[in-house]
C-alpha cells in the first residue's frame, strides 16, 4: 500500500511541488557552477578556451570516458527542466480548475511581485535558454565572423557585440532574479526545511541567490559591450 502511494505521489499537489522543489534545486546548482565557469572569461582567451575544451574532453576523467559525464549531466538537467515545466503547468491548471474566475474582483492573498510573475517569468527564461543554446552551443544564429566551435571566447565576444542581444540577456537575467528568489524560498519550504524562526534568514539567502547568480551572468555581456572583454 505504501509502495503504491509512493509511486502515485507525483499525481498529488504536494508530489508536484516536491518535484518542482527538487528540479529547481538542480537548476540552481547548475546555474551557479555555469556562472562560475563563465566568469573565467575575464582571465583571458587562452584560459577560457582551455577551460571550455576541458569540459568536453576531460570532465570526469579517467573514471568517465570522453564526454560521457558531460552528457550524463545534460540528460539530468534536461530531465529536470522538463519535469519542472510539467509540474508548474499541471499545478497551474489544477489551481484554475479549483478556483474558476467568476468574481468581478480577484484578490491576491500573501503574494508579492515575484510570486505573481513566476509563470510568465518561467516562459521568458525558457525562451532565453533556447536562444542561449542556439547562439553559443549549437551555432544556429549568425554570429559576426561565424561560429567557431574551437574558439568559445571568440563566440561570446561576437555574440554580445549587438546591444539588442545584450539587452535581451539582461532582461532575461532580471526575470531570472525574481524566479530564483521565489524558487529558492519555495523549495526550502516545500522540502520541510523552513522553520518560522528561520524565515528571515531564508529570505535573505534567497535574495542573495537571486542577486549573485544573475549578476554573475550579466558581467559577461556587460564586459563585452563596454569593451573590457574583446
Amino acid at each position: 500500500m505504501q509502495a503504491t502511494s509512493a509511486l502515485t505521489l507525483y499525481r498529488s499537489t504536494i508530489g508536484k511541488k516536491v518535484i518542482m522543489a527538487i528540479t529547481g534545486l538542480i537548476g540552481i546548482g547548475f546555474l551557479f557552477f555555469h556562472m562560475y565557469g563563465n566568469l573565467k572569461i575575464f582571465v583571458g582567451q587562452e584560459y577560457f578556451n582551455a577551460y571550455a575544451e576541458a569540459l568536453r574532453e576531460e570532465l570526469g576523467a579517467p573514471i568517465f570516458m570522453h564526454t560521457h559525464l558531460l552528457w550524463l549531466m545534460r540528460i539530468v538537467l534536461i530531465t529536470a527542466i522538463v519535469l519542472h515545466v510539467w509540474a508548474a503547468v499541471t499545478l497551474w491548471l489544477q489551481a484554475r480548475r479549483a478556483r474558476p474566475q467568476t468574481y468581478e474582483m480577484k484578490r491576491v492573498v500573501q503574494a508579492n511581485y515575484a510570486t505573481r510573475t513566476i509563470r510568465w517569468g518561467g516562459l521568458v527564461i525558457l525562451a532565453f535558454i533556447i536562444f542561449h543554446l542556439a547562439q553559443l552551443t549549437w551555432g544556429a544564429t549568425n554570429l559576426p565572423g561565424g561560429f567557431d566551435r574551437s574558439n568559445p571566447y571568440g563566440n561570446v565576444v561576437a555574440a554580445f557585440q549587438s546591444p539588442v542581444v545584450v539587452l535581451f540577456y539582461l532582461i532575461a537575467l532580471f526575470t531570472l532574479a525574481f524566479h530564483l528568489y521565489h524558487g529558492t524560498w519555495s523549495f526550502i519550504q516545500t522540502l520541510g526545511l523552513l522553520h518560522k524562526r528561520w524565515d528571515r534568514a531564508v529570505r535573505l539567502f534567497a535574495l542573495l541567490v537571486a542577486i549573485v547568480i544573475p549578476l554573475g551572468f550579466a558581467l559577461v555581456p556587460i564586459g563585452v559591450i563596454t569593451g573590457y572583454i574583446h
